[in-house]
């Protein structure tokens, strides 16, 4: 299993659970256990503390990817971009370099 399908599960379930938790409090409401009031103040907190415990959850699964490519030492996308700037320089010295060498043995001849 991926990592991104381990993350997907994992958010579902997140979002699942907030589903659950919303028909819970409306069923209390629904059986007079709540009022109405009361059941949208815990539905209001509970998301919100969703919210923050979602962000937070971002936030750790982007440092544990970005810790697990510093193992594995991927190189970064502006690592790749100085590579490749680098590879079309040298391509050019190159090009430039094969062009001189004709020109001179034409030259030569």
């Amino acid at each position: 299993m991926s990592l991104f399908e381990i993350l997907q599960k994992a958010l579902l379930a997140g979002l699942g659970m907030q589903e659950k938790v919303k028909e819970f409090i409306n069923e209390l409401v629904k059986k007079g256990e709540l009022s109405e009031s009361q059941g949208a103040r815990l539905i209001k907190e509970w998301s919100e503390k969703a919210g923050t415990t979602k962000d937070e959850f971002d936030k750790n699964i982007k440092e544990l990817i970005n810790k697990a490519i510093e193992k594995v030492n991927f190189p970064t996308r502006k690592e790749l971009d100085e590579l490749n700037d680098k590879v079309k320089a040298l391509t050019k010295k190159v090009k430039k370099l094969e062009e001189s060498v004709i020109a001179k043995e034409k030259n030569d001849d």
